[in-house]
């Protein structure tokens, strides 16, 4: 799910639902959450160099390692996962400190995935690497997707194409776990503020913490998983790599830590392309409120093009719409319905299955039938909607995707007070009454951070005024819910980028390869370094 303010990579040939989130997730919704440690040894102020670091101090033995790339056995945490990590992909494990100021302590493991460059040795770039968004979609899985959907790309031609997973994510280690399949399942893995249908009490943010850090290595790992250290973990990845400077394709959050990178490693960056762009300038709230403000737009839009059907499950009058939709779902927050195989769905499943959806038009198909199915009792073509976005394998095993999106964003954001909670809650039911419980927000409602250990570590804004980088390409969805059009130009503003416009309605394009206009302009640019002109545009 849209967790963050990302979303996820999409699968198409295995449903024309979202695959994850996240891969892009956290714009938020139903069953999951949303929501770095303060300075590390390097600096995190912009760089005017144009020349690659020096390995900073004390960090040398893990610029210094070179990776022992070999059979993929071993990696993935689902049995679809372990099927697509096959030859001809390779994988190894990069290791970096737990804790970059005390680089001789513990140490963690980030698995990596590449695919060798597969044209004239002579002609190759260097690695292409790739991040899918979320936060805690898995870099490896996309990797196999990106290879798959850019089959008869250049790209594959002259680059390696490299997938990580981040840490706290996927096949890396430790990982973040919070929650068991079985309580997954049953829907009993609430941890955010749109999964509404329920109180939040000091007890049980205290407790999540707790369960969180019991099943992910500690207190010490909960609190390393920001996006400034991945990007330190980035940075050590394109050392052992070989590579002097990244190339690097991030979307949705993967086009914060894109930002960050750039901010904290200036003169290290050769390109960078950020699609579905995250606004630098918002905290969460206001970025919450403006995704969903996207999403009300997409449910509005669903219903228009279900109200041409005289058997819509939303009715033909778009405009009653909503409340048709709170008549299908609230009764859920008391009475969940069967949905299969012995599962049920609840409220939070319900809304976030639908949330989902709304990132593609390409979905809406598959919501509308969910619906009518929901009318006559049965919830289980929009748990299946849930089921893919969140990362259910379909032999039942979860990827960690979730759970990891919580705990990075537990470190990059800041804290609410429950007040603020509520009154987060309140806004964003005013700004998407579709996800209305019709129940009161005030003493019900509290961050599902607030026990998290450690201190927020992102800063908002980041990356500000960014001087020194070479030219970014930045791309934008005019109609993208999740991460709005203008946070585009916002970017490209801090960044010197140029921003492609896309005229379309969905959630990121260029990794997909959804559109041969965007995949031009991201071959040209990644290749020889040319940016699109300034008033190019692109059409879905």
């Amino acid at each position: 799910m849209a967790l963050f303010d990302s979303g996820p990579p999409v699968d198409r040939s295995a449903s024309p639902a979202p695959r994850r989130a996240p891969a892009h997730a956290a714009a938020a919704v139903g069953t999951a959450a949303v929501l770095a440690l303060a300075a590390a040894c390097t600096s995190t102020s912009p760089s005017t160099s144009s020349d690659p670091r020096p390995s900073p101090a004390g960090l040398e033995a893990f610029y210094g390692q070179k990776l022992s790339f070999g059979s993929c056995t071993g990696y993935g945490t689902t049995p679809g996962e372990k099927k697509s990590f096959v030859e001809p992909f390779q994988c190894a494990r990069l290791k970096v400190p737990l804790d970059y100021p005390n680089p001789k302590g513990r140490t963690i493991q980030v698995a990596v995935l590449r695919l060798p460059a597969q044209g004239d040795p002579g002609q190759r770039i260097g690695s292409l690497v790739l991040n899918p968004g979320g936060p805690g979609g898995s870099g490896l899985t996309q990797a196999t997707s990106f290879v798959a959907a850019h089959a008869k790309s250049p790209l594959l031609q002259r680059f390696d194409v490299v997938g990580f997973d981040p840490r706290g994510v996927g096949s890396s280690t430790p990982a973040i776990s919070c929650f068991t399949d079985a309580e997954r399942d049953r829907g009993e893995d609430q941890t955010t503020l749109l999964a509404s249908s329920g109180q939040w009490r000091e007890d049980d943010t205290r407790r999540l913490a707790e369960r969180c850090a019991k099943g992910s290595g500690g207190t010490e790992m909960l609190a390393a998983v920001g996006t400034r250290n991945v990007a330190r973990d980035m940075d050590v990845l394109r050392s052992a790599l070989g590579d002097d400077k990244l190339t690097f394709a991030g979307q949705s959050y993967g086009t914060r830590l894109g930002a960050v990178y750039a901010e904290m490693f200036t003169g290290n960056v050769r390109a960078l392309v950020l699609d579905g762009v995250t606004d630098p300038t918002l905290e969460n709230p206001q970025r919450r409120l403006t995704q969903q403000a996207g999403f009300q737009q997409n449910f509005e839009k669903l219903a228009t093009a279900c109200a041409a059907s005289k058997d819509c499950p939303l009715g033909t009058d778009p405009a009653r719409a909503t409340a048709v939709f709170q008549q299908l779902v609230q009764p859920l927050i008391d009475k969940p319905v069967p949905a299969g195989k012995g599962r049920t769905l609840n409220f939070n499943q319900a809304t976030g299955g639908v949330t989902a959806g709304l990132y593609y038009p390409e979905t809406w198909p598959a919501l509308i039938k969910g619906l009518s199915q929901l009318k006559q009792g049965n919830g289980s073509q929009i748990l299946k909607v849930g089921d893919l976005f969140g990362g259910r394998d379909p032999s039942g095993v979860w990827t960690n995707f979730l759970e990891a999106n919580l705990a990075v964003n537990c470190n990059d954001e800041v804290r609410r007070t429950p007040e603020e909670e509520a009154r987060l809650r309140a806004d964003i039911i005013r700004t998407s009454p579709y996800l209305a419980t019709g129940a009161e927000v005030d003493g019900v409602s509290r961050d599902a951070c607030e026990f998290w250990p450690g201190a927020p570590s992102l800063g908002i804004p980041y990356a500000q005024d960014v001087k020194g980088l070479p030219k970014s390409l930045i791309i934008s969805v005019t109609g993208d819910p999740a991460t709005p059009y203008a946070a585009g130009r916002v970017l490209a503003d801090e960044l010197g980028g140029t921003v492609l416009t896309v005229e379309g309605a969905r959630h990121t394009v260029a990794q997909e390869a959804v559109s041969p206009c965007v995949d031009a302009a991201f071959a040209a640019y990644l290749i020889d370094l040319t940016v699109p002109a300034e008033d190019r545009h692109c059409r879905l």
